[in-house]
């Protein structure tokens, strides 16, 4: 279950999903990726999208998350219903922010809406208790990447609930008036975030551009790694077959 696996800070690799299409998920769910993530934040994905990506996801046991393109608490019912193992929700900023996303990912009072006609709740066939125990399986991956973040870092930590503290490096880099991820201002950032969470207890991941600096990140203890995207697959796979006929 990728619930456990977070909180055991298993080392976990994933890819996000820029396609809007179920075949690029049936495809990759042949790969040994540990989870992929749907970005519905950055690509074209329209609702339909969503539920036919999740549903070939689970028709391949591959667990899925949806980045989404906000925290309203309808896209965060409309995902969950779907099906999706969990949600990266962007932008998060503040301890109350963070607190009312767990909310509304949650059943319970001013939390999570109810429908057992869901594919989550199997269309009716299940019942309600069995529902709500199921609803305590879902994955919360805050993304950190702006500087409110930072400055309340020590409070989002310490929100019940949170399963990972994705840390959105790019996003952070534009933040801090950088032109590069690399910059020492950044990674500064980065590992302050990272320290601070791993002292409240809290799983971290994050996006790494340059994959030499895997080790490192793990060493600090990062566990979850979302790395590339069936956009670059696509163009690195199609440089080498070039290279390699140009070579022949």
């Amino acid at each position: 279950m990728l619930k456990q696996a977070l909180k055991n800070k298993q080392s976990l690799l994933g890819t996000f999903i820029k396609t809007p299409h179920y075949n690029v998920i049936e495809v990759l769910a042949h790969a040994s990726m540990d989870v992929l993530c749907l970005d519905a934040e950055h690509a074209p994905f329209s609702r339909q999208d969503l539920d036919t990506c999740i549903l070939a996801a689970r028709a391949g046991n591959m667990p899925v998350l949806v980045r989404t393109p906000n925290d309203a608490p309808e896209t965060l019912l409309n995902v969950l219903d779907m099906g999706a193992d969990g949600v990266v929700v962007p932008h998060v900023k503040t301890a109350e922010q963070l607190s009312a996303i767990v909310r509304h990912c949650h059943y319970g009072a001013g939390g999570r809406g109810y429908a057992g006609s869901s594919r989550f709740a199997g269309y009716t066939t299940k019942p309600l208790s069995e529902n709500l125990e199921a609803g305590k399986n879902v994955s919360i991956v805050a993304q950190l990447e702006d500087l409110d973040a930072i400055d309340n870092i020590e409070a989002i930590a310490h929100v019940d609930g949170v399963d990972c503290l994705f840390i959105g490096r790019m996003d952070l880099t534009v933040a801090l008036g950088e032109t590069s991820a690399d910059a020492p201002k950044v990674k500064q950032a980065v590992e302050h975030l990272v320290e601070v969470s791993h002292k409240a207890g809290k799983a971290t991941g994050m996006f790494v551009g340059n994959l030499d600096e895997l080790a490192y990140w793990k060493e600090k203890g990062v566990s979850l790694f979302l790395l590339g995207s069936d956009h670059g697959f696509m163009l690195s796979g199609a440089k080498a077959l070039r290279e390699t006929f140009d070579k022949a």
